[in-house]
Formats: structure tokens, sequence, C-alpha cells
């Protein structure tokens, strides 16, 4: 997929989501009061929410577009990710007042009146925000779009609180408890979710060591195209966007003259550049001395 692809399908799912979930906010807002839900009313913000961090998903996939220039020598790719972080912060601070006013409406002793308003509405957010997710994991296995993953979470989030929402609804006649206890359930999913976002993100700002099993293949992919063993180590790929930076070092003989060791790694960054789409840079150790 190119990269115009990947970015309409990045402006499509966010440009939905933007929409949906400002009118979904509405409604469950609404529902909340009525109800005197804190339960409800957190989950109508983690809504609102999902608008926020798909206009900051909008945003990364615009910068990440543009293309290379003297400041940026690997492009703009990283935004992307950027972007993904900063969604991940959001629904931190929004995990974090709700288990705030679900401490407040508990010591507090509020009590909520749910009514058939509420269970429709929840119903709703539970189709629609599902819906949401479905879509955005699709296009982020399609793009391998890290933002995209994020908003998907986003929105899995915002469904599965819903689900112990309604599970709720038909309890609260019994415990006057119950909606303080949803609020500090939901506002559980909304910081693991958001801790898995930074973790994925604090990971590919970092750089990654490759898997295994794809240094066993470069590694031997790399001794076939040198026709002798180069011993390939200290790999590292940095990923910006789509565009992957990958370096590792080989052995080569120390007697060999420059003119010869240029020779073999100039061959090797040409194969792996052609077999991995990767812009690869190799440093040459002396072997043998």
């Amino acid at each position: 997929m190119n990269k115009d692809d990947k970015t309409r399908l990045s402006y499509i799912e966010g440009s939905l989501s933007i929409v949906v979930n400002t009118v979904l906010f509405g409604i469950k807002l609404w529902a909340g009061i009525v109800s005197n839900s804190v339960a409800i009313t957190a989950d109508a913000w983690h809504t609102l929410s999902d608008s926020i961090s798909s206009i900051v998903l909008l945003l990364g996939a615009k910068i990440s577009k543009k293309p290379a220039d003297n400041k940026h020598p690997f492009g703009h790719g990283r935004a992307e990710v950027i972007s993904a972080f900063i969604i991940g912060f959001l629904l931190l601070f929004v995990g974090y007042e709700f288990v705030m006013k679900s401490y407040d409406s508990l010591m507090n002793r509020g009590e909520s009146t749910f009514t058939l308003l509420a269970i429709i509405v929840t119903c709703i957010s539970i189709l629609t925000k599902e819906s949401l997710a479905q879509y955005a994991f699709w296009a982020a296995r399609k793009t391998g779009s890290k933002a995209l993953k994020a908003d998907g979470w986003h929105h899995r989030s915002d469904a599965l609180s819903s689900v112990v929402i309604l599970a709720g609804i038909f309890l609260g006649k019994y415990y006057w408890w119950i909606d303080a206890v949803l609020g500090f359930i939901v506002a559980g999913f909304i910081i693991y979710s958001a801790y898995e976002i930074i973790k994925d993100t604090v990971s590919a700002i970092m750089g990654e060591t490759p898997e295994d099993d794809f240094i066993d293949e470069l590694r031997a992919f790399c001794n076939t195209v040198a026709e002798r063993d180069v011993a390939l180590h200290h790999v590292h790929m940095h990923t910006y966007g789509d565009h992957i930076e990958l370096t590792f070092h080989i052995y080569l003989p120390a007697m060999w003259n420059l003119v010869d060791a240029h020779e073999i790694s100039t061959k090797l960054e040409g194969a792996v550049a052609k077999k991995y789409g990767y812009d690869p840079t190799i440093h040459i150790d002396p072997m043998g001395k």
C-alpha cells in the first residue's frame, strides 16, 4: 500500500470518528445528566476524548506525509507515532479525572436513577464504538499505522466501558454504590488502554532491536551475497513511518584494502535494500588482526 492510500484511510477513519463520537458524546452526556450517573457521564467524556484523539490522528497523518527535507532527512513519518503518544496521554488524563469523580461519588454516597433512556443510549454506544474499533483495527493492519491502532483501542475501551455500565444499570436498584464502582472500572479500562498505547509508541520512538528470526535470516542472506561468512552483528532498526533505517556491523579481513571492503559493503547494502525495502548502513570491523 502506498503512502497516499495510507493517508486516505487515516483521513477516513479520523473524520468518521470525529463525527460519530461528537454525536455520541451529546447523547451520552444527556443520559448521564438525566440519570445523575458518574459512570455514564465519564463514558460520555471518554467518547469526546475519542474525537480529540482523532483530530490528533488526522494532524499526524498530514504531517507524516510530508517528504524529507534538510532538517528531517528521514522524512516526517514519526509524526504518526508521536500522535499515538499524545492520544495515550489524553486517555491517561481522562482516566485519572474519573478515578477522582468516582471516589467523590463513593465518599458522598451519590445515587443514580437509571432509566430506559440510559439502557438504549448505552446499547447504541456499544454497537457504534465496537464498529468504529473494528474499522480502525482493519485500517491499522492495512497500513501498519500505530496511530490507527491506538485510535482503535480508544474506541474498544469505550465499548468495553459501556458494556460494564450496561451490566451495572440492572444492578443499580440493588446497590447504591454501583455507579461509583462502575466509574472506577471505566477509569481502569481507560488507564490500561493509555498504558498499552504509550508503551508501544515509546518503544518505536526509542528504536527497537529486530526479532531474532529476522536477524538470523539477514545474517544468512548477507553471507550468501558476500560469498563468505561476514559475522553480521550489532543490528539496529529505526522506523520513521514508511522509511526504515537498518544498521549493522560485519567483519572483513584486516589485510583487505579499502576498495575491496567498500565493494563488499556496497554490494550488501544494495542487496538488502532490494530484498527488504530498508535503507541499510553497514559498519566494517577488521578481522584477523
